[in-house]
């Protein structure tokens, strides 16, 4: 379908979106009659979108106390503290009235997301429909160096707090909006200190060498099931499951080379579990704001693009009632301008339109030309504002659809239907599935998760294995998924869950939290487990930092940057050294002169191998996780192959998956796992013992056997601890694999001998996202943590 507007001339539509900017920004600035309500401006010294200009935490959050304070529209409060200690905030806005009476609000809410309450009584749901709000939740600033999110905070707020216009005075009578400045606010700072530090200089606008959150850096996105960080905690605790919004808007940034914004419908697959009114009202609302911002003149809109809703690490609303809208606006400098020509816009191959050609999901072609933050802010706030007023517009409707979601899912299973699971009482589950909102029924013997409840499909989500689908393009090229094939939980914490058919008895239904697992036992260790940090920000090396105190709280974990390995300054009391998942030429390299300041360039260098193989030569341990074993292979040389390396997508492709694999228990490392267990593949290896010859001597490995690679010298040996099985079709668990053939019968981790000392190598992630507890935790310490005390 063409859009109506592409015969206006390209001119006409470019004068027709600047005054339309220009208007809206004077009603942000000015508030049109919001006499005595601060702007932006008064507080900050600056405009939001303005270039060059970035707001601290403390600006941020000052500025919404003012705003709470001159305002009767809002409510402002602080729920919690960040990982690194500052106030976690969220806004309430809505008028005068609806404010007086927001408990009525949330019960007309929790009412409706839990039909069973009133009996699925239509005539009452819709007594309650007529009464209750829209509820939204607009979230910003997961990302922190998407710095036009939490600006947009400020200009949304704002003009709901102050202005008098017919449409505000309607979207804060039929809804009730709940802003979260940033999901990220320990971010804020990093991002902003970074920027100011480099402004005026050649580093300017480039990204802070640290991870933008303390342990998780842009993983923040994907713990929207695992619940692993305070934030996402503090964020489904206090605000999701205490308002249940029909609607969820997650303002982002994308790269700046592509479309100018994407707006849901998602890209192929949708999770089988996400309702179809779910899959309709962010088909319907995506739609009704790309239309909208496209009517206003804004250009390079693409929806049905790039983006799917495959998994719940990134939307719990789509499994507590509520539609998500992501929103992906294309980058600048960070606040810096910048300036693209129209031969450089490209999309990726997998993104689904060509951001140089108009067709019915991309449109109209923006052609080029200087990329503003005030540019990213426009798009930002305007597309909220259409957000806003389709769910003002559509109140009744958006309660009745949010109704409809809790009605199936709590309606009696028919006869053949699933009816619930039988889990492990206080299974390592109970706490993420409590948190979520799932009703568990315990007795003393065992527990089961009936599905006949709110939230069911979201513990359906987790329990059942993914089977993704096949998806290739033309040239039969794998389609990538946007981010990983597999979430299924009972694998990832290694607990069996049984499928139960027929009608549960009765049972006592607990709702209290979890507790989670029970602290490891303490016993003294003095020796300095270390863990590389490279000046380029790894999300592995922050999983991993956040991981080990839980899983060695006895043990002292320091850090081992760049410049000690190269200047032979390891401790003298540090045994260990763990390398996270990193491409061997970011360890080896590190940022390249003139990409950053001379402190930040430079890898562990030549020098620093030979001062890692001095070490390990000496008794000391290292532990390489994923990629990290190339660095491994190619600088010590090892007896030891990679082979998937060199393959073709098209001949090995396992996108995030779980695998099942299969353990040596005679080793130490696997001391006290079951005999088989899981890996996460995701840009993986998968391991050859080789002799001196080079050739492999891992192909027949028996359960228990040991099966080692040597080097003439004797110096070196290598055996497995762990290896996929033989047979192809025994691999895949969850997700999806092609190619699996590769890797049948490898080895999976691999234990090398190295003079008087060892190196670990895991082919995979096994602390993935603080997910897959089933290769970190347990008895000993499992893999990684044994792997470092495997040999006390």
């Amino acid at each position: 379908m063409l859009f109506f507007f592409r015969t206006v001339t390209g001119i006409v539509a470019n004068m027709r979106q600047a005054f339309l900017l220009t208007l809206f920004g004077f009603v942000l600035l000015t508030g049109v009659s919001g006499q005595g309500i601060p702007s932006p401006k008064d507080t900050l010294g600056f405009t939001p979108g303005d270039d060059k200009k970035l707001a601290s935490w403390a600006q941020v959050v000052d500025y919404f106390k003012k705003l709470d304070a001159a305002s009767d529209r809002m409510i402002f409060e602080e729920i919690g503290k960040t990982t690194m200690g500052a106030p976690f905030v969220y806004a309430t806005i809505s008028t005068p009235e609806n404010l007086k009476n927001l408990e009525k609000y949330k019960q007309i809410n929790a009412k409706l997301a839990d039909p069973r309450t009133f009996k699925s009584n239509d005539k009452e749901a819709k007594r309650l429909v007529a009464q209750g709000k829209t509820i939204v939740l607009i979230t910003h600033g997961i990302h922190s160096t998407e710095v036009g999110s939490t600006l947009s905070s400020m200009l949304i707020a704002h003009r709901l707090a102050s202005s008098n216009e017919p449409e505000i005075k309607k979207i804060l009578e039929n809804t009730i909006i709940l802003i979260v400045p940033s999901l990220n606010p320990d971010g804020v700072d990093i991002v902003k200190n970074w920027y100011d530090k480099t402004l005026g200089t050649p580093y300017e606008g480039t990204d802070p060498p640290e991870l933008y959150h303390k342990y998780v850096g842009h993983d923040n996105n994907r713990d929207w099931y695992a619940f692993t960080q305070v934030e996402t905690q503090l964020t489904v605790d206090k605000i999701h499951n205490v308002w249940h919004p029909q609607i969820v808007h997650d303002i982002h940034q994308q790269g700046s080379n592509g479309s100018r914004m994407f707006l849901p419908p998602y890209m192929q697959p949708v999770e089988p579990n996400v309702p179809k009114q779910i899959v309709e009202g962010y088909t319907e609302l995506g739609n009704h704001m790309a239309e909208s911002l496209r009517k206003k003149g804004f250009q390079g809109i693409t929806t049905n693009s790039t983006y799917d809703a495959w998994t719940p690490a990134r939307a719990y609303s789509h499994y507590h009632g509520g539609v998500r809208i992501l929103s992906e606006t294309a980058s600048a400098k960070i606040a810096s301008p910048i300036n693209i020509k129209f031969e450089s816009i490209r999309a990726g191959s997998d993104d689904g339109y060509d951001p140089k050609k108009e067709s019915d999901n991309f449109g109209p072609v923006w052609k080029g030309g200087e990329w503003k933050l005030s540019n990213i802010t426009d798009y930002m706030t305007t597309a909220a504002f259409s957000l806003l007023n389709h769910g003002a517009d559509n109140r009744e409707r958006w309660l009745a659809r949010f109704y409809e979601i809790g009605k199936e899912a709590v309606r009696p299973r028919r006869k053949g239907e699933l009816v619930a699971y039988k889990i492990r009482p206080f299974s390592k589950m109970d706490s993420i599935l409590r948190r979520g909102g799932v009703e568990i029924k315990d007795t003393k013997e065992e527990s089961f998760v009936e599905l006949a409840q709110p939230y069911g499909g979201f513990a359906k989500a987790l329990f059942e294995r993914q089977v993704y689908p096949d998806l290739k393009d033309e040239k039969q090229n794998p389609i990538s998924p946007y981010d990983v094939t597999a979430h299924t939980l009972s694998l990832l914490v290694d607990e069996p869950v049984e499928e139960v058919l027929s009608p549960l008895p009765p049972q006592d239904t607990k709702f209290g939290r979890g507790s989670g697992s029970a602290p490891a036992r303490c016993r003294s260790i003095d020796e300095a487990r270390s863990l590389f940090k490279s000046h380029v920000p790894a999300m592995d090396y922050g999983w991993t930092l956040w991981l080990l105190p839980r899983h060695l709280p006895c043990s002292r974990i320091t850090q081992t940057q760049n410049s000690a390995i190269r200047d032979a300054q390891i401790s003298d009391k540090t045994r260990y050294i763990i390398f996270p998942d990193q491409s061997p030429a970011q360890i080896l390299n590190g940022y390249p002169k003139g990409s950053m300041p001379d402190e930040y360039t430079g890898g562990v260098g030549k020098e620093g191998v030979e001062n890692l193989r001095k070490f390990v030569e000496a008794g000391g341990t290292l532990v390489f996780l994923n990629r990290s074993s190339d660095f491994a292979i190619e600088q010590f040389k090892l007896p030891v192959k990679n082979v998937t390396k060199g393959l073709t997508r098209k001949d090995f492709y396992i996108p995030g998956s779980i695998l099942r694999t299969e353990l040596d228990l005679t080793h130490p490392i696997a001391k006290g796992m079951p005999q088989q267990s899981i890996a996460w593949f995701e840009q993986s290896l998968a391991f050859e013992v080789i002799d001196a010859g080079g050739n492999a001597r891992v192909n027949e490995r028996a359960s228990g056997s040991s099966t080692e690679g040597t080097l003439p010298n004797g110096r070196v040996s290598a055996r497995i601890v762990a290896a996929y099985p033989k047979d192809p079709k025994q691999i895949l668990l969850s997700g999806w694999a092609l190619g699996v053939e590769k890797i049948a019968g490898k080895a999976a981790l691999v234990e090398v001998s190295y003079g008087k000392g060892k190196i670990v190598l895991f082919g995979f992630r096994p602390q993935y996202r603080g997910q897959s507890l089933a290769t970190c935790q347990g008895e000993g310490f499992r893999p990684v943590a044994r792997s470092v005390v495997a040999h006390d």
